[in-house]
């Protein structure tokens, strides 16, 4: 790697979005130079990283992950943000730029009554649902006081947290919006910059390592020494003080009731509105909610829910031989449910902590089966996203409604379009007139 691409490629994470572009300039001119080579796309995907607008595991920007998918040769690659779209036109116009096939979505958590007692995909929360939007095509959108209240919601959250742990950890206490907000680009703050700021902290009050260490380890329960070592692996303690302090048993953390929480109507109607594609994010088949999978589906599915999200690396890169075998058994029986009922499903590794794997390893006994499963849904969701975004005629339009009397007719269409148009080519002149077969003879497929 010559120096000119290291310096540009940390500078694609810069929190100056002009400077992220600037480093995708000089990158793009060095493989146009040839000091650069870019892979032909292959086979692995990844739908589902969340970028620095929430909170990445090695703080990659939009652009840097648009930029890091294309060298590995992903066939698709898509960003997950938590509560916020602000990585939604950075990525795409970076995803275009480099010839990369790119998606964009939003998690967020909602409340379930119909589950309320049985615990879903949030371990420990009964009836709270992580949940979906994908194939979003721009940060704008019909409905924005949903944003406003998610963003609400997350600050409440945050500063409730504070509030039970700044007490607990005197004199290591920190000010939100002086020591948290400066973390994030946009002021969307997470846990995990809470605990950032809680190690900066610390710093700052105990210099001395030793010192520090002895009042971490009264803290978290811990021994001084096992802190010392932790030490220069900021990622893995942050960790430690967030499980510690703000997860359950923690003093931060407080059992949700739901009421902080949207409905599943609602942000399907956000999510409708915006063009974009409601997404229930599978957890492993194992909890009580998602062992009612077909009442479950049903319910989802009544709702408008459209495609399913799998983080398949959890359901089967499991040390203890017992426990892979279990969950990737009840990997391979969702996905076959799912399949029945024509959802598509979408993948990825999240990256929102470090650690976590850029992309899959598709060729596992374990998920090579699914695979193509997989590959299909990405180009189901990348075809549903030019389409969306060129006339609005994506997965969940009108037009889609009155072009398709199946999911699976549905599916397959968007699949191809996905598979076969070139990312880096101009779309021709497509209208909300044409039946699919026009649509699929204009793109010369």
């Amino acid at each position: 790697m010559t120096s000119s691409r290291r310096q540009l490629e940390a500078q694609l994470d810069d929190f100056n979005a002009a400077k992220r572009r600037d480093a995708l300039d000089g990158l793009m001119k060095l493989a146009a130079a040839g000091e650069i080579t870019l892979p032909a796309p292959g086979k692995a995907v990844n739908l589902h990283c969340h970028t620095f607008f929430s909170f990445n595991g090695y703080g990659y920007s939009p652009t840097s992950f648009a930029w890091r998918a294309r060298c590995a040769g992903l066939a698709v690659a898509g960003i997950v943000d938590f509560d916020v779209l602000d990585a939604v036109d950075e990525f795409l116009d970076a995803s275009r730029r480099l010839g990369l096939r790119g998606c964009a979505g939003i998690e967020t958590r909602i409340f379930l009554p119909e589950f309320h007692s049985r615990e879903l995909n949030s371990p420990g929360e009964p009836g709270i649902a992580y949940y979906m939007g994908v194939g979003f095509t721009s940060c704008q959108v019909a409905q924005p006081a949903l944003l406003d209240k998610l963003r609400e919601i997350a600050r409440t959250r945050n500063l409730g947290v504070l509030s039970r742990v700044n007490p607990y950890l005197e004199p290591v206490a920190i000010d939100y919006e002086d020591d948290v907000i400066p973390l994030t680009p946009k002021g969307n703050a997470t846990e995990r910059h809470l605990c950032a700021a809680y190690e900066a902290k610390a710093e700052s009050v105990f210099p001395d390592d030793s010192e520090r260490a002895a009042f971490w380890a009264a803290k978290l329960g811990r021994e001084p020494g096992d802190i010392l070592k932790l030490f220069p692996d900021s990622p893995s303690f942050q960790g430690l003080i967030r499980s510690k302090t703000m997860k359950m048993g923690g003093v931060g953390y407080v059992q949700p009731d739901g009421t902080a929480f949207p409905r599943l109507d609602e942000v399907n109607e956000f999510i409708l509105a915006a063009g974009a594609i409601p997404a229930y994010a599978w957890l492993n088949g194992l909890t009580p909610g998602e062992q009612a999978v077909e009442e479950l589906l049903d319910l989802l599915q009544e709702a408008g829910t459209a495609a399913i999200n799998i983080i398949p690396d959890r359901n089967w890169n499991i040390a203890d031989a017992d426990k892979r075998k279990t969950k990737a058994e009840s990997l391979h029986a969702f996905a076959e449910i799912v399949q029945s009922r024509d959802l598509p499903i979408v993948v990825g590794t999240e990256m929102n902590a470090y650690g976590q794997k850029f992309v899959d390893e598709f060729d596992a006994p374990e998920l090579a089966p699914l695979a193509p499963v997989f590959l299909e849904g990405a180009y189901t969701l990348y075809g549903h996203t030019i389409l969306q975004a060129a006339q609005g005629m994506g997965y969940t339009s009108d037009w889609a409604r009155r072009h398709f009397d199946s999911a699976k007719a549905k599916n397959a269409f968007f699949a191809r379009i996905g598979g076969r148009v070139d990312p880096a080519a101009d779309l021709p002149d497509l209208t909300a007139a044409m039946p699919a077969e026009d649509v699929l003879s204009a793109l010369g497929l």
